[in-house]
């Protein structure tokens, strides 16, 4: 629960310039698999300390879950 709250105000304040219903679809999406996106900050954090920004990190990794992302942002989007 704690750290389900340590993610979203991550979230929240990585995404602070996005419109308000990207970032609630963003939160949406982690709120419902939680677990793919401390998966997909995991493998980023280990992209970056082979020395790759955020960005190359996030090109990296995201691309494997892009399906699974997807079907999320379906899912949120219905509501």
């Amino acid at each position: 629960m704690f750290k389900n709250f340590i993610m979203k105000k991550m979230l929240q304040s990585q995404t602070k310039h996005l419109p308000k219903d990207q970032q609630d679809m963003i939160l949406g999406m982690l709120e419902k698999d939680p677990k793919l996106f401390e998966t997909i900050a995991a493998e980023m954090q280990a992209e970056m300390k082979k020395g790759k920004g955020q960005l190359s990190a996030a090109m990296a990794v995201l691309p494997k879950y892009k399906d699974r992302l997807e079907s999320l942002k379906s899912g949120v989007a219905k509501k």
